[in-house]
This record gives structure tokens, sequence and C-alpha cells, in this order.
């Protein structure tokens, strides 16, 4: 039986399924208690789901939700390339063992040709971040994958033979996942310009791609994984602003997790920075995500480094976010 996801506000961390003594100390230290994890297709059974939620109870920590590297970014399920039908299948077993395991979330995006990112810059104080030029990006990363521009993929696709896809891919796993008691919140395409490598980035890459397809989807357990930094790097041309989007998605439930980050500036040419430091005020990020009685998880995302240890920006970032949560929730 899936347990009720409790009412109100909760700050994950996404974290290895392989956590040491020292990792369950840090996120108990940090007053963490909920977590996120992924982890590969060999893995992805209600057994390893299973095992995985009582290793984290055990530490006094809930498993929020679980994701499969390999149902995740799939070209063949975005671009209806050979093994599409096995891949769809694929997905629907996860979910299904996720419900056994009584995981109640996983995250999917819709993204043929991974995420792209040019040379790592520098933020404030010089600590290195992940960064995206779009007069200088040729290649896309997903697991071990790489796509090589200017045609990832050999051809040139429509935007309807994306939306064709995705309606087929929806309209089989939503009712699974109905039945397994599981939610899925999409994830937007990162970065979300309109077309790299030939592929369109039209549905996960602006507000009413969004808005029709989960309309299309039509299902209480379809809805959004917000990336925060991902609306930020889309700007304007995201067809409503982060805040705008929240209050939206937020109002009709569709709002299952949050990606809380920042960038320096929109495309063409950004830089993640710290929460603090970006052209963002998180603060109303937090404000918006309370207004709407969000009852999902927020998570620290893409952190720059800190410190020369990832640890460091994890507990900043951390530690900055439940400063955030305590402010809106006294205030409300």
């Amino acid at each position: 039986m899936i347990p009720n996801i409790p009412p109100g506000m909760k700050i994950a961390a996404q974290i290895t399924p392989e956590p040491s003594e020292e990792d369950l100390q840090f996120l108990q230290q940090m007053g963490i208690e909920y977590v996120v994890l992924w982890t590969g297709g060999d893995k992805a059974s209600d057994e390893y789901y299973r095992s995985r939620r009582q290793l984290f109870e055990a530490a006094g920590l809930k498993v929020y939700g679980f994701g499969s590297f390999s149902v995740h970014n799939q070209d063949a399920i975005t671009l209806n390339l050979p093994g599409r039908d096995e891949k769809i299948e694929e997905y629907k077993t996860h979910l299904r063992n996720l419900g056994k395991a009584g995981i109640p979330y996983t995250t999917y995006a819709h993204m043929a040709n991974g995420i792209w990112s040019t040379e790592r810059e520098t933020t404030r104080g010089n600590a290195p971040a992940r960064a995206f030029d779009l007069a200088k990006a040729d290649t896309g990363y997903w697991v071990g994958r790489e796509y090589h521009g200017p045609l990832t993929h050999g051809r040139i696709y429509t935007e309807d033979e994306i939306w064709e896809n995705f309606i087929y891919f929806i309209k089989q796993v939503a009712p699974v996942a109905e039945e397994a008691n599981v939610r899925i919140g999409i994830h937007p395409d990162d970065p979300p310009v309109h077309s790299l490598g030939g592929i369109p980035r039209c549905i996960f890459g602006s507000f009413e791609g969004y808005r029709r397809a989960l309309e299309i989807a039509d299902s209480p357990n379809v809805g959004m994984c917000l990336c925060v930094g991902c609306w930020l790097e889309g700007g304007s041309q995201m067809g409503k602003d982060v805040l705008e989007t929240i209050q939206y998605f937020g109002e009709r439930k569709k709002l299952f997790k949050v990606h809380f980050r920042n960038v320096d500036q929109p495309m063409p040419h950004f830089v993640e920075t710290f929460i603090d430091d970006g052209y963002m005020d998180m603060y109303k990020v937090m404000k918006a995500i309370r207004a709407v009685d969000f009852d999902g998880v927020l998570i620290a995302d893409h952190i720059p480094l800190m410190g020369n240890h990832p640890r460091v920006g994890a507990a900043y970032t951390i530690g900055y976010m439940k400063a955030l949560l305590n402010r809106v929730n006294a205030e409300a």
C-alpha cells in the first residue's frame, strides 16, 4: 500500500541509493526527512526499490521518489525509434515496481538527445558551475551517451512527430500510474531551446506545451516536476514566468516536485549560480509555492562546487532553502 504523502512543503535531498553511513549522517544532521533516488535499469526491480526504502527508513528518512535512468530521456520513446514499445513496457514495469515497493513518485523527461551544456564556467567566488552558450553548443549528454550535432539523429524532426510520440507514450503509461498509485512528474527540457540537434523541444520547453500535454494526459497521476532553473533558463520564451507557472499548475494540483535552483540570466548564454546569486529572488519562488499549498518535495539541484567538496554546496543550499521555507510558513 502506498503511504499517504503528508500535507505541507518538504525539502528532500537527492542522493545515491547506496549511501554510506557518513551520507546518512550528513542528511540527519541537516534535518532532512525525505530523499529522492535514481538507479540504472539493471536494478529497477520492486525488490531493490523496497530494499532502498527499508534502508533509508531505518535511518529515519522517507523515499519520496525513485527514477530509472533507463526509461528517462529515451530517444526511442521521443522519436519512435526501434525498441520504442519495449521501452514503454519497461516504463510500465518501473511504475508497477514502485507501487509494489510503496514509493509514490517518479520523474520523467521527454528529451531525445540529452541535456546540453558547454564548457564549465565560474560563478561567485570562482566556483565551477554548469554553463550553456548556444553559440558554442554542439553536444547533448545522457548517462553514458553523447548526441552530436548538427543533426543528432540524422534528420530534422517535426513538432507534430514529437507530439504524436508523447501522446502514444502517455496514453499507455498514465493508466498504469493510476493503478500503481504512483505520480509521474515531467521535467522541463534542459535547456529549453526551441530546437537542438534537429529535434524540437516543443512540449516541455514552454508553459503552453505543458498545459496542452497535461490536458492530453488527463490523469491525476501525471503532473509537473518543475525545474525552476530550466524555467529561468528559458526566460520570456517560456510564455509565462516561473511565478505565474507555479500559480497555474499549483492551483490545479499538478506540481509534484520542484528543483530549486537559479541561473545568472536567460538564454542564449547562462551559468548556474548559487541560489542567492542568480537573477531570480528565490524567496518569491518559495512564497509562490507556499501560496498554492504545495505538498510535494523541493530539492537542491545542479549546485556549483563550493569549498572543493560537493557536501559544502549542498549544506549551504539546503540550509538556505530551509530558512526560506521557515520564513514563508511563518508569514502564512
